[in-house]
């Protein structure tokens, strides 16, 4: 038996995951949702395209799931005028949604108060694909 940084041993169940448990997984959550935390221009979305193998912008999805103007992405000295549940998916990778914090200044306490209480939210989820999976 071996044992990893994490704590996680070769006979921990989540350790070896076989094709049956991955199938599960992938059905239970069909979408991974991930945080990505970063200063505003600090070039989020273009590390999230190249993650995603894309160069294409992502589509935004307000909390209706109603489409919203991607220029919102788009660098601007308006940093803020966003909404941390809205959710980016990029059409090459339809498997991954992505919050972005869009703006997590140093010493900004709203931006911090605002993303603390997202994922608080996301944590009390009991509906797995809408719990946050990731914080980048």
């Amino acid at each position: 038996m071996s044992e990893s940084i994490s704590g996680t041993t070769s006979e921990d169940p989540l350790f070896n995951l076989d094709d049956e448990k991955t199938d599960w997984i992938r059905s239970a959550c069909r979408r991974f949702r991930i945080l990505i935390i970063g200063r505003a221009n600090a070039g989020k979305t273009t590390i999230l395209q190249k993650v995603c193998n894309t160069t294409e912008l992502p589509v935004v999805y307000n909390t209706e799931g109603k489409e919203i103007d991607p220029v919102i992405l788009e660098a601007s000295a308006s940093r803020g005028l966003h909404n941390i549940e809205d959710e980016m998916v990029f059409k090459s990778n339809p498997g991954f949604v992505f919050h972005d914090s869009r703006g997590f200044e140093a010493g900004g306490i709203e931006e911090l108060n605002k993303v603390k209480l997202f994922i608080e939210s996301r944590s009390k989820e009991a509906w797995l694909p809408n719990k946050l999976h990731a914080i980048w």
